[in-house]
């Protein structure tokens, strides 16, 4: 196994549980951005994060992370394409549908009006440096396993299937993933169906299993 995954599977795959606790998503970012690590890697391409000012931004010479639009519709650059944005691994979509607010009014009244709704959209536990493209196109989308090779963001070795709504995230993150949708359902009563339950413990046990055998290499 080539040092770089090595490196990526033991740094992504651990979930080191955060006592911090915010009711702001905007103080919880804020919170995120000053105490990142220099080490710190985005979540689905592995790639190393600088700082630009007050800001976070992907460095794709390592990672090989391609842009799959450069541009957007109307022909200007991407931005989001050059920007670290802070993903919540079970999207406040999924995580929202499950409260009486959003049926009343979607996530502008679930943060207008509800407490609990608030502590989970701020809970740098479910939170992940991402890039701006890719936290955009995995949307709401659940996570699964795509048939194929992952070719749509240069090397990056994340899948995204737009008609399914799938989304297959790298080897080296998927206990994390796994850890922070398991964390949801305890401190929260995240509902999870069998299927993805599965699915989870089935990548915390291979990731287990991938940074013993890199401890012996």
């Amino acid at each position: 196994m080539p040092y770089f995954i090595i490196a990526l599977v033991i740094s992504l795959a651990s979930f080191n549980l955060h006592s911090e606790q915010f009711t702001r998503f905007s103080t919880a970012k804020r919170h995120l951005i000053k105490t990142l690590p220099s080490d710190a890697k985005s979540i689905y391409c592995g790639c190393d994060i600088k700082r630009q000012g007050k800001k976070l931004i992907p460095d794709p010479a390592a990672c090989g992370y391609k842009p799959r639009n450069a541009v957007t519709r109307s022909g200007k650059p991407n931005a989001r394409a050059v920007r670290i944005e802070w993903e919540h691994i079970v999207p406040a979509w999924e995580f929202g549908h499950q409260l009486q607010c959003w049926k009343n009014g979607g996530r502008k009244n679930c943060v207008k009006t509800s407490e609990q709704f608030r502590k989970m959209e701020a809970d740098i536990n479910n939170l992940a440096p991402a890039i701006g493209e890719i936290n955009a196109d995995r949307s709401n989308y659940r996570f699964g396993m795509i048939a194929g090779n992952a070719t749509q963001y240069g090397n990056c070795q994340v899948k995204v299937n737009f008609k399914q709504r799938v989304v297959e995230p790298p080897a080296y993150s998927r206990k994390r993933i796994a850890d922070a949708y398991f964390y949801m359902q305890k401190t929260y009563g995240l509902k999870i169906s069998n299927k993805q339950q599965q699915l989870f413990r089935a990548w915390q046990k291979q990731s287990l299993a991938q940074t013993r055998n890199s401890q012996h290499l």
